[in-house]
């Protein structure tokens, strides 16, 4: 048996699944071995599995075996191995060390690098894997790496004719489970004479 992941915000008394011994007389179902620290707790009589108590992401894929016994004469029985896997909810959006950033550009410069942002994700896995998007481009006066956080300039400014002050909302999204989280930064370019 390998029933559907279960969440790791399952309740206790999730149900995980029933299992089925073929058998003309009724027998008792017990989980035989595998399962030490006690997640699970089957009915004895209708084979229906579920979970005992909270679930700890890592202590899981758990591997155990389930016994089906004669109910009149324990010598006979039957055992089948049962696989239950728990999926990482996304618990955590990205976080930037700042939500503020000041940066200098002297006008006339080149398309040219003007910070690397990083933020952190307390999730692991694909909920922990980060993009990088700018969420108000200005006219596409500045492009972002989404894999590497590093923020360009796309052309040289001029500080006579444009705007001296940018503010560019930077984020930074996971590839979270069921849904994605998002984490800011605004960064101010200042264009300098």
């Amino acid at each position: 048996y390998h029933p559907a992941p279960l969440s790791e915000k399952s309740p206790p008394d999730t149900f995980v699944v029933e299992v089925r011994a073929l058998y003309k007389l009724p027998v008792n179902y017990s989980i035989a071995s595998g399962d030490e620290k006690g997640y699970f707790i089957i009915h004895p009589s209708n084979g229906v599995l579920r979970t005992s108590k909270n679930l700890k992401l890592e202590d899981f894929p758990v591997n155990f075996k389930m016994r089906a016994t004669d109910s009149a004469n324990a010598a006979i029985f039957n055992e089948v191995e049962v696989k239950v896997e728990v999926i990482d909810e996304n618990d955590f959006p990205p976080v930037f060390p700042s939500s503020l950033l000041e940066e200098r550009l002297p006008e006339h410069s080149p398309a040219t690098q003007i910070v690397q942002l990083k933020a952190q994700d307390s999730d692991t896995g694909r909920n922990g894997f980060l993009t990088y998007g700018i969420l108000n481009g200005h006219g596409l006066k500045f492009r972002i790496n989404e894999t590497t956080g590093i923020l360009y300039s796309t052309a040289p400014f001029d500080y006579e004719e444009e705007p001296t002050e940018y503010q560019v909302v930077v984020y930074a999204e996971d590839d979270g489970i069921p849904e994605k989280k998002r984490g800011y930064c605004t960064v101010v370019i200042k264009i300098t004479d």
